[in-house]
């Protein structure tokens, strides 16, 4: 069994932009392997979007280039939508067809680029880029906006292409185009060069399942009997708490590598958002690497104050949660 809380990665800044490409979880999608849901014609057209926009590029020794007024300008896709409408897969399945070079990253992950590098390097790293997929692009902390406002602000003049992909809170829904305007609002500096489109439906990684569930000690326990008990990694929410931080978020990945399964047991409320933040983001990692995951303890809507819910990060809340769902219905399904 591996012990998480002995591993504490260290600073790689040069790995940081290394292998930007989807997750496991997306290694295998593509357009074709998307289903847009027919009571929702938004989510089709949003893949028509998708390809229409890479179709407006041809290959030459300078990589990926649109074809607008003959100018070497990039330009930008903005999906707006709620949780677990396909936003991801759309975005892996555009690196996928992607010619020239192209990067995919959450925004949480460029803002660490951006703050291990610097601005001037960060811009560098990314300057022979053709496109940039970014995906979950966060609008509640102004500092991380202003920073993604300066950076992209350097690259799309010079000719790097921009799709990127946002949520709108359940609250939101039905309220048009609110996330899109407050995105073209607060980038200010290169709003002009993004097309937006909205992508409505329901979560599908809470269909057949409630938020609540949980595992039981006994389910638990014959989920960890399945699993590689060489690479299962098993710890207390507790401990992973206490460990999180101490490791910086940019090293989640690296903290989960060559680890097949996680359990993490007795979970409890986070009063701390310092805490629950970086629970946050190594969720999203054990989502993205594909990880199966089994939780025991409270159940997920007790996690997060209503505070923290309906807050800055509500987003990042929402989407964790809509994430653990899904974790834990893929764990319910291996016990039958």
């Amino acid at each position: 069994m591996i012990d998480l809380t002995t591993r504490n990665p260290a600073p790689d800044p040069a790995a940081l932009t290394r292998e930007l490409t989807p997750s496991p979880r997306y290694h295998a999608v593509r357009f074709d392997t998307y289903a847009p849901n027919p009571q929702y014609p938004s989510q089709a057209d949003a893949r028509t979007a998708l390809q229409a926009f890479l179709q407006g590029a041809q290959v030459r020794p300078g990589g990926f280039r649109l074809f607008r007024r003959a100018k070497p300008e990039g330009r930008g896709l903005y999906l707006d939508g709620g949780f677990g409408v396909g936003k991801t897969h759309l975005l892996a399945s555009a690196w996928h067809a992607a010619q020239g070079e192209a990067a995919l990253m959450s925004f949480q992950d460029l803002m660490y680029i951006i703050g291990a590098l610097g601005m001037t390097q960060a811009v560098e790293a990314f300057r022979g880029h053709d496109l940039l997929l970014i995906d979950e692009f966060e609008l509640d902390d102004p500092g991380n906006t202003h920073m993604a406002n300066t950076f992209l602000g350097q690259l799309m003049p010079a000719g790097t292409s921009v799709i990127a992909t946002s949520n709108t809170e359940p609250g939101a829904l039905g309220q048009g185009r609110f996330n899109a305007q407050d995105f073209q609002r607060q980038i200010q500096g290169i709003a002009s060069r993004f097309d937006t489109h909205r992508i409505d439906g329901p979560d599908y990684r809470q269909r057949g399942v409630r938020p609540e569930d949980t595992l039981t000690p006994e389910e638990a326990r014959t989920w960890e009997a399945r699993q590689n008990p060489d690479t299962l990694a098993r710890l207390t929410h507790r401990d992973l708490s206490r460990h999180l931080l101490q490791v910086h978020p940019s090293r989640f990945a690296r903290l989960l590598q060559g680890v097949s399964a996680v359990a993490v047991t007795d979970l409890t409320p986070m009063p701390d958002q310092n805490v629950a933040l970086r629970f946050v983001h190594f969720i999203d990692k054990l989502y993205d690497l594909g990880l199966p995951a089994a939780f025991t303890g409270s159940s997920l809507n007790a996690l997060f104050s209503d505070t923290y819910r309906h807050g800055a990060y509500a987003k990042k809340y929402s989407r964790c949660l809509s994430r653990l769902s899904e974790l834990l219905k893929e764990a319910r399904a291996t016990l039958t």
